[in-house]
């Protein structure tokens, strides 16, 4: 069961590593890390590295497909390498996945339109101009497309894939396995939780550049 988990320049680390830490344990599993060449790729911040050992010519028919999301996922959303790929493997492909703004590129490509899914809260109302429906959900199963809403929510998405796939008892002792039992010390982990002003205050001060309008449906 060949994972492939996609990494391009200013993707969001947690997005891929995330996911990466529940789905590798799963039995049978390959995982491999693939970009438009090999090598290290920076994330959003540019501070942090994660190496590509594939290129996406060298992964012609992975089982699960896997897109981080990142702050500036435009240059992604137009014709090249990563979405000509996407929609080759996906002919094939058993699982297609995506974290966060992943979920705009998956979206650009097609392959959603018609589906729900999910996004980064700032991000979902990109969604319906690819023809997507826009799911205010923290994980979204439609067919054999799986959408999760922010960053921290792959681990999610990936816990109840590995369900999916292997079983709940084995998707249990890989969450025992990581201690995977969240304890925020504050419920502002989403827009309708945050105390006031801080959805305003956010979106005015947003890391994510979605350059122009979002496409007509």
């Amino acid at each position: 069961m060949q994972i492939a988990i996609v990494l391009y320049d200013q993707m969001t680390a947690l997005d891929a590593v995330g996911p990466y830490e529940i789905l590798a344990p799963l039995p049978g599993a390959e995982v491999v890390f693939v970009a438009e060449r090999t090598g290290p790729v920076r994330n959003d911040a540019g501070s942090l590295a994660l190496t590509a050992d594939a290129a996406l010519a060298d992964v012609p028919r992975p089982d699960i497909v896997l897109v981080p999301g990142s702050p500036r996922p435009t240059a992604q959303m137009t014709d090249g390498p990563l979405p000509r790929w996407l929609r080759a493997v996906d002919e094939t492909s058993t699982w297609t996945t995506s974290v966060c703004t992943g979920s705009l590129i998956l979206a650009a490509t097609g392959l959603l339109r018609g589906r729900r899914a999910t996004s980064h809260w700032l991000a979902l109302d990109r969604l319906p101009g690819w023809g997507v429906e826009p799911a205010r959900e923290r994980v979204v199963f439609d067919g054999k497309y799986v959408t999760a809403a922010g960053v921290s929510s792959g681990i999610d998405m990936a816990l109840h894939l590995a369900a999916r796939i292997a079983g709940e008892k084995v998707a249990q002792l890989i969450q025992l396995g990581t201690e995977y039992d969240p304890q925020p010390p504050f419920d502002a982990g989403s827009p309708e939780k945050a105390p006031g002003g801080m959805v305003a205050m956010l979106r005015a001060d947003s890391r994510f550049v979605l350059e122009g309008p979002p496409p007509a449906p």
